[in-house]
């Protein structure tokens, strides 16, 4: 390839097109990404039993519940990303996204008494249950943020 056509390549729209939205997608992935570990981690913080603990220990149970909550927070972060136009709009609705995600978390942890222990027991059963209900909740609420 001669610098000419090397240069016409370069010069053209979808070139310079990616140029342009490459580092804005970059920065727009970052964000979301930040914000589901955000997320995790108060998750895991915040949880009646040690999950992360239990999943070291090889506790199936534990890492089912856990890629609930994952899958859980990525779901409407994913469609608050396509939702948003900007770094400050994804962080807005991000933050939104994340906050009444885990509020719907700790309500279904609550309507499901007894799912904790039978969760530290290793009852994939229990998890299995639990993974159900949070990724309903982060569908309604992806649902809910498209309008």
């Amino acid at each position: 390839m001669d610098s000419s056509s090397l240069s016409t390549l370069l010069d053209s729209a979808e070139v310079q097109a990616f140029a342009t939205g490459f580092p804005t997608t970059m920065a727009h992935l970052g964000v979301t990404l930040a914000l589901m570990l955000a997320g995790a981690v108060i998750y895991a913080l915040f949880t009646p039993w040690k999950e992360i603990t239990l999943i070291r220990q090889g506790n199936a149970a534990a890492a089912v519940a856990f890629s609930g909550v994952l899958v859980g927070l990525a779901i409407p972060l994913a469609v608050s990303l396509s939702v948003s136009t900007s770094i400050k709009d994804i962080a807005l609705w991000g933050v939104a996204t994340v906050v009444i995600q885990l509020l719907s978390f700790r309500l279904v942890d609550m309507i499901l008494t007894g799912l904790p222990q039978r969760i530290r027991e290793g009852e994939v059963a229990a998890a299995v249950l639990l993974v159900g209900a949070k990724i309903s909740t982060a569908l309604i609420l992806a649902a809910a943020l498209t309008g």
